[in-house]
């Protein structure tokens, strides 16, 4: 699978960055609203080029059915909201007033995010149709892309965290020598594939490590979500 900076353009370079720098230099994160049955990530999976990483995430109504969920141990606070793509057949819940934008090129949908200060967690969802990955395919899309800029990316080894899904400890260290630690979910379900990366700075990562176990530990996904049969 073929993972380029022409597919994902500005948001690679801006994801590597934020969690290699804790978020610094990203615009201010806005307080997100909550209006009923709003759909933010799959508006802005639409194939139309957007500004990515600057809209105000909102609060997503779940759909009705059961969920395949990473894990059923995260209390997820009040304070936070819940993103759900239509298109791709998932959601995950972030911190209120989190920032946020995808954008598609040949069928792989990248979708990143940035938690407000004080925590700067960064947050990567990549989602694509493949019959044939397996978890260890799944986590070598998840080095690829972050190894995309020249970053150096130390995977640990997958491990289950439910019937679904696997997790692992990365480390990525920058070309400038910045490090990161990040969490790698890797969920498939027929031929849906689903990568999700969150991190942060290194020397923030123990400080936020509730945050991003929250994060990724509320990640569902949904049989065919709304693209139909798989």
């Amino acid at each position: 699978m073929k993972l380029t900076t022409e597919i994902t353009g500005g948001l690679l370079a801006l994801t590597i960055g934020m969690m290699a720098c804790g978020g610094k230099g990203s615009p201010a994160a806005n307080t997100a609203a909550k209006p009923a049955n709003t759909n933010t990530a799959a508006n802005a999976a639409a194939p139309k080029k957007e500004e990515n990483a600057k809209a105000a995430l909102t609060d997503s109504k779940r759909p009705d059915g059961k969920a395949k969920t990473a894990s059923k141990k995260v209390p997820v606070p009040e304070s936070w909201v819940y993103v759900y793509d239509s298109a791709k057949g998932y959601g995950f819940s972030v911190p209120s007033g989190s920032t946020g934008g995808s954008e598609t090129h040949e069928g792989v949908n990248t979708f990143i995010a940035l938690t407000p200060p004080p925590a700067e967690v960064g947050v990567v969802v990549i989602t694509f149709k493949d019959k044939e990955m397996s978890k260890e395919d799944l986590l070598d899309v998840a080095e690829k892309f972050m190894g995309e800029l020249g970053a150096t990316v130390t995977a640990g080894e997958l491990k289950g965290a439910s019937e679904n899904y696997y997790v692992c400890e990365a480390t990525v260290v920058s070309k400038d020598g910045k490090k990161s630690k990040n969490k790698i979910l890797v969920g498939t379900d027929v031929s849906d594939n689903y990568v999700m990366i969150v991190g942060a700075e290194e020397s923030k990562y123990a400080a936020n490590l509730a945050i991003i176990d929250g994060i990724w530990g509320s990640f569902e996904m949904w049989s065919g979500g709304a693209s139909g049969a798989n």
